[in-house]
């Protein structure tokens, strides 16, 4: 099975992509899938993710059932958002306008808002970060170089997709040389405390803390998945699709997390834990200015999946115009989206104070939790109701065959997401009565993913797929043509 294709007529405008929301026809298919691999490993490689590796140390849990928790929980959360990797080549759509059929023209804007909310807080909490490690290594003002990583991740998502992937492949090549070298060091050099790798210290709060952050945070993916594999040739098998992608995101997620844990825990009792100092006292265990040179290489990391932030940021909101005024997803409006996104990151990293960082994991479980019934209702469609087969004109209708508001998607959605609220536990902001009653543990995962699914697989019993597909034939029987046309206005 080939799983490359060369394109015949691209479309771009000096070098720039013009595509967004629109499909992409056949002749413009290109690019190799084993770029899905570096691309996903270097999306999770970077101190964000790091970050995340902290729950369980700061509530008390020890290192061993911390990596334990992050295996399980990256395991776990990866297997879904690499399921959706596998639209793209197959609806050549981006991720989040096909969220219409579940939830229709209109009603798709209940999950597109919350896509964009967590793109433009995880912007902040990048250059933010960004800027730090930089200011760290080489001085100057930080607020100055978030501004400088705000302008290079700009000029990344606006030349787009073949940028990203390429960026992406040389970037992943660097950290494994780098982060390979940090990570014997701090593996060879670091302490521990005791009783860090005590298998009768198990606690069941700070594990399940621990796995439902990460589980929550690889589901997070599941918004972008698509984003970058659209241009891939459909005739790339599904199981290709998802082993490159969950393998790559899967790896780099892990990795970091892992070395979270393990900073997070050489700390003396009481001390914050600050990833900018952490990295850069670790790093100069090896040789002085080791440290510094990671901070840099952090940042560009940081960059990067800033870049892929303003391009999902841009798509969810041309989705979101669309949705109320029909758009021609040209290339000045995707350079408009791309801009306002930008700024808005740049905006709230430049105001925004400590406290912003010190409830980051706060602002993941508050965000996250938006996302656990939506990737039950999406992949339960695809892969079960609907089995793939969809009408891409139709998509782009206002009254079209999946309708204003699709009431079998909106009514899992929320039913799945009310029936999470008991179980949330968002320190400091919320804690649901049965989360209380677990001692704190959250599992509000296991009961979003399932509820909403069910519901959904039970309401769609109802559709008539079989008409939808003749429907869908008759549609998009010129859609190649169609394409084809817009490119050439």
């Amino acid at each position: 099975m080939a799983t490359t294709t060369e394109p015949v007529a691209r479309r771009s405008t000096g070098g720039l992509e013009v595509r967004s929301i629109d499909y992409v026809p056949l002749s413009e298919r290109h690019g190799k899938l084993w770029h899905l691999g570096p691309l996903w490993f270097m999306s999770n490689a970077q101190i964000a993710t790091l970050a995340v590796g902290l729950v369980s140390i700061t509530t008390g849990g020890n290192v061993i059932w911390s990596l334990l928790a992050i295996l399980a929980g990256t395991l776990f959360g990866t297997f879904f958002m690499a399921f959706h990797s596998a639209q793209g080549p197959q609806l050549g759509l981006p991720q989040m306008i096909q969220s219409r059929p579940q939830f229709g023209y209109i009603g798709a804007l209940l999950v597109w808002l919350f896509a964009y909310l967590q793109y433009a807080g995880f912007n902040v909490f990048n250059t933010i970060l960004a800027g730090q490690g930089v200011a760290a290594t080489v001085g100057g003002n930080q607020n100055i170089w978030i501004v400088i990583a705000t302008v290079a991740a700009l000029i990344i998502a606006l030349v787009g997709y073949d940028l990203i992937h390429y960026v992406e492949r040389w970037l992943t090549y660097a950290f494994i040389v780098f982060f390979g070298l940090f990570t014997i060091v701090v593996i060879a050099k670091i302490g521990m405390p005791a009783g860090a790798w005590d298998v009768g210290g198990f606690k069941a709060t700070p594990f399940l803390a621990q796995f439902g952050v990460v589980a929550g945070y690889q589901i997070s993916w599941a918004i972008y998945v698509s984003d970058y594999s659209r241009y891939l040739h459909p005739d790339v098998t599904v199981s290709k699709t998802f082993y490159w992608t969950y393998g790559g995101s899967a790896i780099g997620a892990f990795w970091l997390m892992g070395l979270g844990t393990l900073l997070a825990a050489s700390l003396k009792a009481g001390t914050l834990f600050d990833p900018i100092g952490s990295i850069h006292d670790a790093g100069n265990l090896l040789f002085n200015g080791f440290g510094g040179i990671m901070l840099i290489f952090a940042a560009l990391g940081l960059i990067s999946v800033t870049a892929l932030n303003m391009y999902g940021g841009s798509l969810t909101m041309i989705s979101g115009i669309d949705s109320f005024k029909s758009i021609r997803p040209t290339l000045s409006v995707r350079a408009v989206t791309i801009t306002i996104t930008a700024a808005l990151g740049l905006i709230g990293a430049l105001v925004s104070s400590a406290s912003f960082l010190a409830n980051f994991t706060n602002f993941l479980l508050l965000v996250l939790y938006f996302f656990i019934p939506w990737t039950s209702v999406n992949l339960v469609d695809y892969y079960i109701v609907r089995r793939g087969h969809y009408a891409i004109e139709e998509i782009f209708k206002p009254h079209g065959i999946y309708g204003v508001f699709a009431w079998r998607g909106i009514v899992s959605y929320l039913i799945g997401f009310a029936c999470m609220i008991p179980f949330f536990n968002v320190a400091g902001f919320y804690t649901g009565p049965v989360a209380n009653a677990l001692g704190g543990a959250d599992i509000s995962i296991f009961i979003g993913l399932p509820v909403a699914a069910i519901l959904y697989y039970v309401f769609s019993r109802s559709l008539d797929v079989e008409h939808e597909r003749a429907v869908a034939v008759q549609s998009d029987a010129n859609l190649e043509q169609l394409a084809m046309a817009h490119a050439r206005d």
